[in-house]
């Protein structure tokens, strides 16, 4: 069974493979498939549900409440987040404003068929936005009972230090930030690690399997598989296209014999590594086929020694992307 941690220094646990249904639930995979991997999930252990209002442009989270239909609401834990629009594309129809922000969660909660979810996400920063109005919004959301809990994604260490001391003075406080982190993409330890750690706030990660090419089913000089999000029309193949490059991909087959040795798939081998960094609450894994999910939840509770961590480290060498700096939202100044 799936192992639990803190989320941050709060009380709430959660799963520390959460199930995200990101680039899944309605538009890659059918209803009924999305359904079967919410039951898999369900059935090894995991407890924990991560999407947002414009995954699928609100499809996903209306996928997610019927899956999880009938199941006994307190023995689960459901995030969403609130900032892109939906549908119509109006002047408040994105952001943080009080008024994004307040409709967002009531459309939300329709489509999940719920009355309260446990952790609400500023899906990115607002600087259109007076970070006030954003945070007391937010702790307005919590007094109603809408949100239990308060998280921010792909904020850098000073919006999160401004956010969470005004948060503070508005009496809630933010849990979690939830980023992009994998062995390829580590640009949150540097500041965003350290910082979230000083004030109490666990990472909740996106794309562990850097979108499958930790996984090591592309190969240099190879066409993508056939059916592989690589080949993806739908939005796929562009999120993945940054480390389809020779480079990237010869780097990742050198993890192969180490994930052997370690006895792992590489897949596995990417999550638990993610899971090694006490800063992470939960690694989000998606799936378009439930036998995925069987084999990825047996990264659970592995724990990777210092001798596989630096052989992982070499393996790698220059293609890991560290710069801090590239921890960043998109600016709504210039709408």
């Amino acid at each position: 069974m799936v192992a639990y941690r803190h989320l941050g220094s709060s009380g709430l646990k959660v799963t520390e493979i959460t199930y995200g249904n990101w680039l899944t639930h309605g538009s890659q995979v059918e209803a009924d498939t999305a359904i079967e991997c919410v039951r898999t999930a369900l059935d090894l252990g995991i407890t924990s549900f991560d999407t947002a209002d414009t995954y699928a442009n609100t499809k996903a989270e209306e996928v997610l409440g019927r899956a999880l239909k009938g199941e006994r609401r307190d023995g689960l834990e459901i995030f969403t987040k609130v900032y892109f629009p939906i549908d119509a594309k109006g002047a408040n129809d994105s952001g943080l404003s009080r008024k994004h922000i307040l409709r967002g969660v009531e459309g939300s909660l329709r489509r999940l068929g719920t009355d309260y979810v446990d952790l609400l996400q500023a899906h990115r920063f607002d600087d259109a936005t007076p970070l006030e109005e954003t945070m007391q919004a937010f702790a307005d959301v919590v007094r109603s009972g809408k949100a239990l809990y308060v998280g921010v994604s792909e904020w850098n260490a000073e919006q999160i230090r401004a956010g969470q001391e005004l948060a503070t003075q508005m009496g809630f406080r933010l849990v979690s930030n939830q980023p992009q982190y994998s062995m390829l993409w580590r640009v949150i330890e540097d500041q965003v690690v350290p910082t979230s750690k000083e004030l109490g706030m666990g990472q909740v990660v996106w794309s562990p399997m850097a979108e499958g090419v930790l996984s090591g089913k592309y190969l240099p000089g190879s066409q993508p598989p056939a059916g592989s999000r690589a080949t993806d029309e739908k939005g796929g193949r562009e999120m993945i296209a940054r480390w389809m490059t020779d480079p990237v991909l010869t780097a990742v087959q050198r993890l192969r014999p180490i994930a052997e040795d370690a006895g792992l798939t590489m897949a596995q081998l990417a999550v638990a590594w993610v899971l090694q960094n006490d800063n992470v609450s939960a690694a989000l894994v998606g799936a378009s086929r439930p036998e995925q999910l069987v084999e990825n939840v047996k990264a659970s509770g592995v724990r990777l020694e210092q001798d596989v961590l630096d052989a992982i480290d070499e393996a790698l060498g220059d293609v890991v992307e560290r710069d801090p700096s590239l921890t960043r939202s998109p600016s709504r100044l210039e709408d």
